[in-house]
């Protein structure tokens, strides 16, 4: 089957078309892969932000269609239509059982387990996942059973970028209604954190990026208030009297933006880092800052979303029209173009290409 692997890091990914896959184990399942989203994770995976180890199928946002399934599974049968979460829900941990399955303690043990084949040796897919291949084996704690006639290429951004943007602005951040917020970012999972926020009521939301393209979009979305980061100042006078958003989320993992974000928010206010980092950047707090300031400053994983109950909201949101999915696809593509698509998504030319297999 064809697949695409990272082999090296900083490189061209590698589309092959003699990829196997491993033995069905108890507990495991079969998917074809109907549809899966190029994420920017699957860029810093590539790039070494995110630690991955090589080769490896990159891919984490997906939707499926269930082959067969392995011994002792009970949460879906062939002929399902499947959404793919990177994190696992097993229901017995103790993150699982504090209502945290987003900090799913299986979440290490799946991600570092090989279910493809290549040149005979066994390999892993990005987070466990790897939704740049045509089939995949993946643990029944990884998968949310959808209705069969929604559409599989629109639920396959629900497996990261929505999940992750809305949750973050509904379940990390807990936007208020009449409040105001700040996405640092507007890519998929900027401009999911948008829509979130909209649909939690927020009165104000000011949309920051470097290129005034994904700006113009940003308003399609949700945004009230758009700008660049060199007029960013002007803005939040202009919007809260200088007094800072109520929340502020950044969604794109740098540390300049981090220290940004937990200034943006005013005092009192809640500072959301939801985009993923490298191990080795910093960012510095002086303690009096921590202390006077008095502002909840917080990660999101996943969008804090207990994925069985947040997926079928997200899905029921989007049916009742007040999440745009549709929109956020700005290019289909075939995996032999996965190499365009990563370029695409550096220059800031799309908010999500979609792979569309067969």
């Amino acid at each position: 089957m064809k697949a695409a692997l990272l082999t090296a890091l900083n490189t061209d990914l590698e589309v092959r078309d003699d990829v196997g896959l491993g033995d069905l184990s108890p507990g495991d399942v079969h998917v074809k892969i109907v549809s899966s989203g190029v994420c920017h994770s699957d860029l810093s995976a590539q790039n070494g932000t995110i630690p991955c180890g090589t080769p490896c199928v990159l891919g984490h946002e997906g939707a499926g269609i269930v082959q067969e399934v392995g011994a002792g599974v009970t949460d879906v049968a062939a002929g399902d239509h499947v959404i793919l979460s990177f994190v696992p829900h097993c229901r017995q941990c103790g993150p699982c059982l504090r209502g945290q399955s987003y900090l799913c303690a299986e979440s290490m043990a799946v991600a570092t387990s090989p279910h493809f084949i290549v040149d005979g040796n066994p390999v892993v897919g990005f987070t466990g996942v790897g939704t740049f291949a045509e089939e995949l084996i993946i643990s029944e704690h990884c998968l949310v059973k959808v209705d069969n006639d929604v559409p599989l290429d629109i639920v396959s951004l629900i497996g990261c970028a929505v999940t992750t943007g809305v949750g973050a602005a509904v379940n990390t951040a807990e936007v208020s209604p009449g409040s105001s917020v700040v996405v640092f970012g507007c890519g998929g999972v900027g401009i999911s954190a948008i829509q979130g926020a909209r649909i939690a009521g927020a009165a104000e939301i000011l949309a920051v990026d470097m290129v005034e393209g994904k700006l113009e979009q940003a308003k399609h979305f949700g945004a009230t208030h758009v700008c660049t980061p060199d007029a960013f100042d002007q803005m939040k006078a202009e919007i809260t009297a200088n007094e800072g958003f109520d929340y502020a989320l950044e969604c794109i993992g740098n540390p300049v933006t981090i220290r940004a974000t937990f200034d943006a928010a005013r005092r009192g206010g809640t500072a959301v880092i939801v985009g993923v980092g490298r191990l080795d950047q910093k960012i510095e707090f002086t303690a009096f800052e921590l202390f006077y300031m008095d502002k909840i400053l917080r990660g999101s994983m996943y969008g804090s979303s207990n994925v069985r109950t947040f997926m079928p909201k997200l899905l029921r949101l989007w049916k009742a029209g007040k999440l745009d999915l549709e929109s956020m696809i700005s290019r289909r593509i075939q995996i032999e173009e996965i190499n365009d698509a990563f370029q695409a998504m550096q220059e800031g030319k799309v908010i999500r290409s979609v792979i569309e297999f067969g």
